[in-house]
């Protein structure tokens, strides 16, 4: 056996390195739950008062990243 304990040694520094880097969360949890929460709750609004839009026949602002928008655009530029 010509390594020794080297691999062991190895083992260990990988472990606490690994355990360094573990994400830890800080604070209350219920405080986090209830951030958790509203930011659920801030997503649903958007997403109703988009639909709401929609069925109202107005349509929600375009999505930049959309490239169907952007081919909209130039073909009404040509027009």
């Amino acid at each position: 056996m010509t390594r020794g304990d080297q691999r062991d040694r190895a083992r260990e520094k990988n472990l606490k390195a690994a355990g360094a880097k573990a994400k830890k969360q800080e604070g209350d949890p219920r405080k986090r739950a209830e951030h958790d929460a509203e930011m659920v709750r801030q997503k649903q609004k958007a997403k109703e008062e988009a639909a709401r839009l929609a069925a109202a026949g107005g349509a929600p602002p375009p999505d930049p990243k959309s490239k169907v928008g952007v081919a909209a655009k130039q073909a009404q530029q040509k027009k």
